[in-house]
């Protein structure tokens, strides 16, 4: 396969940036975070992220256009020759089409769509137990606790709740994802273009999961 161009899919605390971690390890492909890149940039001053800038000092979205020619840039970038790992773009429909128009006038495809899915209260779980000290070290209350409860291990400060991992807010993000975000995955589905993978089991697991079924396109393409 001579890329591996895949989109990320899932609701927040599925376990997507865990498993492009790894899948980056693996193929050598960037981890592209469409925040991260946008903000990117705009610190660059890129002509793109002067429009962007100007619409985000405004309160106001960045469009949807705006967006596209980000990735399209990043995307053409040496490290990304051999292919990529988009997360968080598209989030609709119309995105996806945009998107997908966008790559291929660039003469590239999609090679896959990757849904990690997990259930609402495992998400809420994975997320509102996360606490944080000064030194930035993130723990759980279940899953990784310090030694000390409520304390860093690194410095004794007070470990605390961030705002975005609050329960209530969770879940708002979790309302949003399945208003505006699941109808991609009938989109993709119809393409021929999602897998799914279940984001309830370890890390390892899924990660195995994901190898098999990137190992299932190379020979498809190769016939």
């Amino acid at each position: 396969m001579a890329e591996l161009n895949l989109i990320l899919l899932g609701p927040p605390g599925a376990g997507k940036g865990t498993q492009a971690g790894l899948l980056t390890e693996d193929f050598g492909l960037p981890h592209i975070a469409t925040g991260d890149i946008l903000r990117a940039a705009v610190a660059a001053q890129t002509e793109l992220g002067k429009e962007a800038k100007r619409y985000m000092d405004a309160g106001e979205l960045v469009p949807d256009s705006i967006i596209t020619g980000v990735i399209l840039d990043r995307i053409g970038q040496d490290d990304a020759r051999d292919g990529f790992l988009l997360d968080g773009f598209p989030r609709t429909v119309d995105q996806a089409d945009s998107l997908g128009a966008a790559i291929e006038q660039t003469g590239r495809r999609l090679t896959g769509a990757f849904l990690i899915s997990a259930p609402d209260d495992v998400v809420v779980k994975r997320i509102s137990g996360r606490r944080i000290g000064k030194s930035g070290r993130i723990y759980h209350v279940d899953f990784d606790p310090p030694k000390v409860a409520g304390k860093d291990d690194d410095d004794g400060s007070e470990l605390v709740q961030r705002d975005d991992d609050r329960e209530e807010t969770v879940r708002k993000r979790l309302a949003v994802y399945r208003r505006q975000t699941e109808p991609l995955i009938a989109y993709y589905d119809d393409l021929g273009l999602l897998r799914r993978f279940d984001g309830t089991l370890g890390p390892s697991e899924v990660h195995a999961h994901i190898r098999a079924a990137i190992s299932t396109l190379q020979r498809e393409e190769e016939i």
